[in-house]
């Protein structure tokens, strides 16, 4: 009988983290769509030996510690999610947001190629300006606005070419904190919210990222891959949706410039940076479109084991 894959997962309490150890379980995570198998085969509950590790129990910046742990666990597939992801902070940030984000990533690549595992290391829309006009492919030149833009593309550089790179973008899962709580909240309690629907880009439900991680354990291609749910949108369009979705009526959302956004933020963030994910739908198939990735989110949000 062949023994499970064993796969090292870093950042494993984060939301993507925690969707990615469910689906390499054989489970589907809250806000999951268990018929979403890009490869076409359902994951067996004992495929993967896992290890998870946050970063209490793993330090990334720490060269050495890292390395003893690759060596210790020995895995065929490292999954590094761990990353600085406070995009504003960043800005005045920059030491600790190159260490984390670009030079732990580099050590995670030596560790890799050291212990004979493939490495999948995710990052961000960010690396690109916005100034396409159309959706980004792999091959685009990347042009970062930001500090954190800046610190994932280097830590795509320090990566070798038997890596397999994943961008992503607007990540929301039901666990974790991020933007469809705070609108869902608002919804809730009466208020109403503003927000910019001069951004665009592609969200991504953390359910059908970790779905897709999985096709890439199981297939190491290797190589920079898009990976985000179908369609563009606009923030806007998102705390619209959401409104909707919980019974509130046209006046919930108003959409405003970013201009307008008081306190302005620190970052600046590409105002078109919505991924093409052509190659990933050819090699597999589409994720799910983003409306029902946010829906299936927001149902599933009672489920929470932290939720108040």
């Amino acid at each position: 009988m062949e023994r499970p894959l064993r796969v090292l997962v870093t950042g494993s309490a984060g939301q993507v983290g925690l969707d990615l150890l469910d689906v390499l379980a054989g489970l589907t995570p809250l806000g999951g769509d268990e018929t979403f198998q890009p490869d076409g085969r359902p994951v067996g509950r004992d495929e993967f030996e896992v290890l998870g590790l946050t970063r209490h129990e793993l330090d990334i910046t720490d060269h050495d510690a890292v390395l003893r742990c690759v060596e210790a666990v020995h895995p065929d597939v490292i999954v590094h999610l761990a990353a600085y992801t406070a995009v504003d902070r960043a800005e005045g940030d920059s030491l600790s947001c190159f260490a984390v984000n670009a030079t732990a990533t580099e050590t995670m690549s030596f560790a890799a190629m050291e212990t004979g595992a493939h490495l999948i290391s995710i990052s961000t829309d960010y690396v690109f300006d916005g100034e396409k006009g159309a959706a980004y492919v792999e091959d685009d030149a990347a042009n970062p606005l930001s500090v954190y833009g800046a610190s994932k593309f280097a830590g795509e550089l320090l990566c070798r070419e038997e890596d397999t790179i994943v961008r992503t973008s607007w990540v929301m899962g039901v666990r974790g904190k991020n933007v469809v709580h705070v609108i869902a909240e608002r919804a809730l309690s009466g208020a109403t919210v503003r927000f910019v629907s001069d951004q665009t880009g592609t969200v991504t439900a953390a359910s059908d990222l970790a779905r897709a991680l999985v096709t890439l354990v199981r297939e190491r291609p290797g190589g920079t891959w898009h990976v985000a749910n179908t369609g563009t949108t606009t923030w806007f369009d998102v705390a619209a949706h959401v409104g909707a979705l919980l019974g509130r009526g046209d006046d919930f959302a108003t959409a405003i410039a970013t201009a307008q956004l008081d306190p302005a933020p620190l970052a600046t963030r590409p105002t078109r940076s919505d991924l093409a994910t052509t190659k990933f739908a050819h090699r597999w198939s589409h994720l799910p479109e983003w409306r029902d990735g946010v829906e299936r989110l927001v149902l599933d949000r009672a489920r929470r084991p932290d939720r108040s």
